[in-house]
């Protein structure tokens, strides 16, 4: 495996520049030029309610790695417009960042390097390490801490003691409930000065932030070492979670900072095995690095709760849809996972199967059986949360069907039988029942009438073509696992996949509704191509190529919209039309990829100038991973052998030549795929034994 391609260093930074996105899957932080003061912190799980809308959604916990550098009595923190960056960079394959930046004090400037990082084999923890250099002679004070300024909240508790034991195993800690009284958090933390003998004091105060002072006379020629380690933990994973954070802390510090970050390399390195690689201009290996790297960075085996449209990333800026999870997740992030980071794609998929007493709920309050996940989920209950009225929530009924695809998909691909038995079935059969009760039969077979599709018009539709597709493609997976998970399914089933109605017009082409027009309010969506793509309705070739032919005709006004965008160059692949197929993953997937971090907006910024800009957007990268790992190589996960999974001729943009990662897993088996252009099928096999 190479070396991933990280972002270019950052030496001059722009008022319009979004912050750094460090995470792990648990903890996210947003770090601008200087780390230790106006970043913030979201934690996985962690939720609390929206002052906007009133709805549950995510909470920002007090930052962990806070701090601050007196010199003279001159603060960073009170005067940060005397610091100067020189230099932040991003190793995409230890998953660090490294600030580098001067500050003024006068007759004295300091010189800073800040290393940050969330760590991945414990990943509760946070740490930073501080390197500081004067000029000459002069009064120092390094402070590190926990701030909670800012953040919507009451600290309930307080403590640099801890009950319990003599010792004092952390410097503090305290207990921090969220706005809106719904959750709890824990933040603990330690740390360590090296380079000079300090006196070190503890702010008393319980009314103010924790913070740990060390005093010392700086020299000019000498590095003073100021290392922290925090730990974040959410009521989502202990009911006690200052208490657990100690206990945390103190067992990260019993490995001590070394080989924390040693244990973090090391994690990555394996992640990165699963690396999508082509053999093409080196900036589309760099794009898709950064993909995959914030689709990793923002899943982990242990989130409790999923991971939203933006994974763990917040900025004032905008709203970051509150953190919930959405359909976006189970259609665009899960299917790469299958493949590379299985377990991820496990934690993702437990947290709809733990949240199926609220879908089963929220079935049963629109009078339908089984159930109907929401449109927008909360990250602790899996309630719907979608603000204001619900317009969205009340008609957007595919995410049950979405999240099905997903567990089905996992499913083929892990055999995971045992788990399947006890985790998957009830979220399978309960969709399926969701649907039987959610449709009608009429003499032109099984119509779901009043939905909105992707396209999220202002009208519903009838027989929206995504939606029915997506209706067919779970009951057939029900039927298909049903036998292997132990059940016996429903006749109904096969009876309405083989049944379900789509608007096919005389050329062939599924249209997107029953009286869709292309000059209709966003008529130019591919709803129905996505019903093939990343969906895997079958239908005949000839109706395939006429429907993505007729959506690729309405593509010039639909890319640079989210989400499906980045599937535009699949479908021109798939009619062999090469140069369309660049034209397209440029326009839309390469226009979302912005300076400095390599982040994937929402919009398309040249597209929608409108529109805020915020990153990561998980769908658009997501959704690029699964057009290459999926849509170009021809991978359709089944019940037959890995080796099977692709069957189609093999066409890539024009200028890439192939498209190969070392290891993918399948029934538990590391196999390598490559996808070589103009080859008959891509190829699923054991890797090479060195």
């Amino acid at each position: 495996m190479t070396t991933p391609i990280s972002p270019s260093p950052v030496t001059e930074y722009r008022p319009e520049f979004l912050p750094a996105y460090v995470a792990n899957g648990v903890v996210g932080l947003r770090v601008p030029r200087i780390p230790q003061i106006d970043s913030l912190a979201i934690l996985n799980g962690f939720a609390g309610i929206d002052g906007a809308s009133g709805a549950e959604g995510f909470a920002r916990v007090p930052y962990p790695l806070a701090g601050d550098l007196e010199v003279d009595r001159v603060s960073l923190k009170t005067a940060p417009e005397r610091a100067q960056l020189r230099e932040q960079s991003y190793d995409f394959g230890r998953g660090e960042l490294r600030t580098v930046f001067d500050f003024d004090a006068g007759d004295v400037r300091a010189e800073l390097e800040v290393l940050t990082f969330c760590n991945r084999t414990m990943p509760m923890l946070v740490l930073q390490e501080v390197r500081v250099s004067v000029s000459r002679a002069c009064d120092v004070v390094l402070t590190a801490g926990v701030d909670t300024s800012g953040v919507p909240g009451t600290m309930k508790a307080r403590s640099t003691r801890t009950r319990g034991t003599e010792q004092q195993p952390v410097d503090g800690s305290l207990r921090w409930e969220s706005h809106g009284g719904v959750g709890l958090a824990g933040v603990a933390y330690v740390t360590e000065l090296g380079g000079v003998e300090a006196e070190c004091s503890f702010d008393e105060n319980e009314l103010a932030p924790l913070a740990t002072r060390y005093s010392f006379r700086g020299r000019s020629g000498r590095r003073y070492r100021l290392r922290q380690i925090a730990a974040v933990v959410s009521d989502a994973m202990h009911h006690q979670p200052d208490l657990q954070a100690v206990r945390l802390v103190f067992a990260g510090t019993e490995r001590g900072f070394d080989r924390l970050r040693a244990e973090n390399s090391a994690a990555w390195d394996e992640i990165w095995r699963g690396r999508v690689q082509v053999d093409a201009p080196s900036r589309w290996q760099a794009m898709l690095d950064a993909a995959y790297f914030y689709l990793q960075t923002s899943v982990h085996a242990s989130s409790p709760a999923s991971t939203s449209l933006f994974g763990l990333a917040y900025w004032p800026n905008y709203h970051y849809y509150r953190g919930h999870v959405m359909w976006d997740i189970e259609m665009f992030a899960v299917p790469p996972l299958v493949l590379t980071s299985p377990d991820a794609a496990r934690s993702l998929l437990e947290f709809r199967a733990n949240r199926l007493p609220a879908a089963r709920h929220n079935a049963s309050m629109s009078g339908y059986r089984g159930a109907q996940f929401p449109w927008e989920s909360s990250p602790r209950y899996g309630e719907e949360s979608a603000p204001g009225e619900g317009a969205a929530s009340a008609h957007e009924h595919h995410v049950s069907l979405d999240v099905a695809f997903a567990f089905s998909q996992f499913l083929h691909a892990t055999h995971d039988w045992e788990w399947g038995r006890k985790r998957a079935w009830d979220v399978l059969a309960d969709v399926a029942t969701w649907i039987v009760s959610r449709g009608v039969e009429t003499e032109r077979g099984f119509e779901i009438h009043g939905v909105n599709g992707i396209a999220e018009r202002q009208e519903n539709v009838d027989n929206n073509a995504f939606v029915n597709m997506a209706a067919a493609v779970a009951l057939r997976e029900a039927v298909a696992l049903a036998q292997p998970l132990g059940h016996v399914a429903d006749p109904r089933w096969e009876h309405l996949a083989r049944t379900i109605f789509l608007r096919i017009d005389q050329n062939g082409v599924i249209r997107n509704h029953d009286l869709y027009q292309a000059s209709e309010e966003k008529g130019e969506t591919p709803e129905a191509a996505a019903g093939l793509f990343p969906l895997t309705f079958e239908c005949s070739p000839e109706v395939e190529r006429a429907t993505l032919e007729f959506y690729l005709r309405l593509a010039d006004k639909y890319v640079g919209a989210p989400m499906l965008s980045a599937l535009l160059g699949v479908y021109a692949a798939r009619l062999g039309d090469r140069e369309r197929a660049l034209e397209l993953f440029e326009r839309g997937y390469a226009d979302f990829v912005i300076d400095p971090f390599a982040l994937t907006t929402e919009y398309a910024p040249a597209v929608f100038p409108e529109q805020p800009v915020a990153g990561p957007f998980t769908a658009n990268l997501g959704g690029f991973l699964t057009s290459c790992l999926y849509g170009l190589s021809g991978i359709r996960i089944g019940p037959g052998e890995p080796e099977g999974w692709c069957a189609r001729p093999v066409t890539l943009p024009k200028g890439w030549t192939e498209l190969h990662v070392d290891r993918v897993w399948a029934r538990g088996r590391p196999l390598r795929l490559t996808a070589r252009h103009g080859d008959d099928h891509a190829v699923l096999e054991a890797p090479c034994q060195s």
